[in-house]
């Protein structure tokens, strides 16, 4: 079968501006090359800075943030698509080749409705009549598994989930047709359950329309579910490439047998889980609108372990550690923390009940100042709680820097210069500068790929080793639950479903929603996501 595309020998560039000195131009993509057949999914893996996006963006003839495509062939069918001028280009972005992003909320407009954006760019380009259009997209309805398929696009997109928007972005990228689409890490911000879900109508969307694609992602595990073949990219090069079967079972390169053993060994889980730092005490809260969030919940961190909190979205995670924080006053129940009541409101707190409880958030971006340097970020803290200043505060920043193993070179660098992993290491540091009891992670490596996130998740447990520091974990990683967890506590839709030991509460017999969150996480294994489809297809008829 003829190639739908083919890459050849792909350069790409950039240029950077390092401090102090003139601007220079680089290479971050070095002579890549791959073929992909119509119908089939190659999947781009690697760690965050390997070139994955880059490259799928390629294929749409585009390179962004100052990216340019600086040598080689991007064949599509045929036509080197490098060639093309500015009209031809847009003639075939949208129509013959569509992007799907990692965050759909940020991909439609929240002004009009789903439907309308779905067929928006079929129409632009001329391809069918709006009738067309509209039965186009409720047929990608129906085989994306979309609720009410024949209404769904009367909704907006606050309307719907989050797994439900992003198969309505597959949806909007498959309705023109395309010979290719890329997907840019499109589950990466799901919780397993609803990731499951759009994996499996992703794939059957591709099947039944025979379209080629890209598959970007940094889980190896989600890539063997949905791919043909697999290419392991670091720093711009193909570490190794080849059928799905050969990669996942038989890796030839150490970097890829590294990203199949991620995760491979786990904390010891502490026995006494009696002594409690934190009780939250038959807590309810709800939002402004009176829309009650969460349901009497009780539970405890006990002193210098690790609480794990999963559930999927909307489950009250994050609006936990919200109430936590005082951020959000509870509407009953209470929080004790080091055997005294916290005033529900932060604005009631003391300096040191502040101090003693610190947050680090799930995108390190988007919780710093882009305008202030590394040792400006940290060093607030140390002002605010110890009244650090000149000497003195520059000494304990860069001691907080080589605890989280970032050393010299960095106390007046800016966030923007900085790598993914490097910026959750700093927020790391900020909170730990508060020299506080607890810590509420708020899935802090959930955007990382999963060797960074690995080296994150060592030093949390390096330094609570060395601080007897206690950690309430929020994430829907049950591999990470596995790995360091003591305790863990399930959520589902604002209510405390299970609550105890790892092992107790990881182990059968398990509630039916455990259950299920257990059997929803990806597998290093050939043909997983179909016998899970099958599992439920099994339960739901026994039912």
């Amino acid at each position: 079968m003829a190639n739908m595309l083919s890459v050849r020998n792909l350069r790409i560039g950039a240029t950077v501006y390092p401090p102090g000195e003139a601007p220079k131009d680089i290479e971050i993509v070095h002579g890549v090359s791959f073929d992909l057949e119509r119908g089939k999914v190659l999947g781009l893996i690697g760690e965050s800075g390997a070139g994955k996006s880059t490259i799928g963006l390629s294929a749409l003839a585009y390179g962004r943030g100052g990216v340019r495509i600086t040598g080689g062939e991007v064949l599509l069918d045929g036509e080197d698509l490098l060639k093309a001028d500015k009209k031809g280009i847009r003639q075939i972005r949208g129509a013959r080749v569509c992007y799907v992003a990692q965050s759909a909320a940020a991909a439609f407009n929240p002004a009009h409705k789903l439907g309308d954006q779905v067929i928006e760019a079929t129409l632009e380009h001329g391809l069918m009549t709006r009738e067309e259009a509209r039965a186009r997209a409720l047929y990608l309805f129906n085989i994306l598994g979309l609720p009410d398929p024949d209404n769904f696009g009367d909704r907006y997109p606050h309307q719907v989930s989050g797994g439900q928007l992003q198969r309505a972005m597959t949806a909007m990228a498959l309705c023109s047709n395309p010979e290719l689409i890329v997907f840019d890490e499109p589950t990466t911000a799901l919780d397993v359950t609803t990731q499951i879900d759009v994996l499996a109508a992703i794939k059957n969307a591709i099947e039944e329309t025979d379209t080629a694609a890209l598959y970007i992602t940094h889980d190896l595990a989600v890539v063997a579910q949905i791919s043909d073949d697999i290419m392991v990219l670091r720093n711009g090069e193909t570490v190794e490439y080849g059928p799905v079967q050969q990669i996942i079972e038989a890796p030839q390169e150490d970097y890829t047998k590294a990203l199949i053993s991620v995760r491979q060994t786990k904390q010891r889980e502490a026995r006494d889980q009696s002594q409690a730092l934190l009780s939250v005490n038959n807590v309810s809260a709800s939002y402004g609108n009176g829309f009650k969030v969460l349901h009497d919940i009780s539970l405890h961190v006990p002193r210098g372990q690790t609480l794990a909190v999963v559930g999927e979205s909307g489950s009250g995670k994050s609006t936990l550690a919200r109430v936590i924080t005082g951020l959000l006053p509870p509407t009953d129940g209470s929080i004790t923390f080091a055997d005294e009541d916290l005033p529900a409101q932060h604005k009631k707190r003391t300096r040191d009940q502040m101090r003693r409880i610190q947050l680090i958030y799930q995108m390190a971006d988007t919780a710093m100042n882009p305008r202030q340097t590394v040792g400006q970020i940290i060093g607030r803290s140390l002002t605010f709680y110890f009244g650090l200043r000149g000497r003195k505060k520059k000494e304990r920043v860069q001691e907080l820097l080589d605890e989280i193993e970032m050393g010299s070179g960095f106390y007046d660098r800016y966030p923007a210069e900085l790598s993914g992993g490097q910026k959750q290491r700093v927020a790391i540091a900020r909170a730990l500068a508060a020299e506080p009891e607890l810590i509420l992670c708020d899935e802090p490596t959930s955007a990382l790929d999963p060797l960074v996130a690995e080296g994150i998740l060592d030093l949390l447990m390096r330094l609570q080793a060395e601080t007897k520091v206690s950690y309430l974990f929020i994430t829907h990683d049950i591999a990470i639950v596995r790995a360091i967890a003591d305790s863990v506590a399930v959520m589902l839709q604002g209510r405390l479903v299970d609550f105890g030991p790892r092992s107790s509460v990881l182990s059968p017999p398990f509630d039916d929603y455990t259950d299920l969150l257990l059997k929803s996480v990806p597998e290093m294994e050939l043909g997983w996501l179909e016998k899970v489809l099958a599992t439920r297809r099994m339960e739901s008829a026994g039912n």
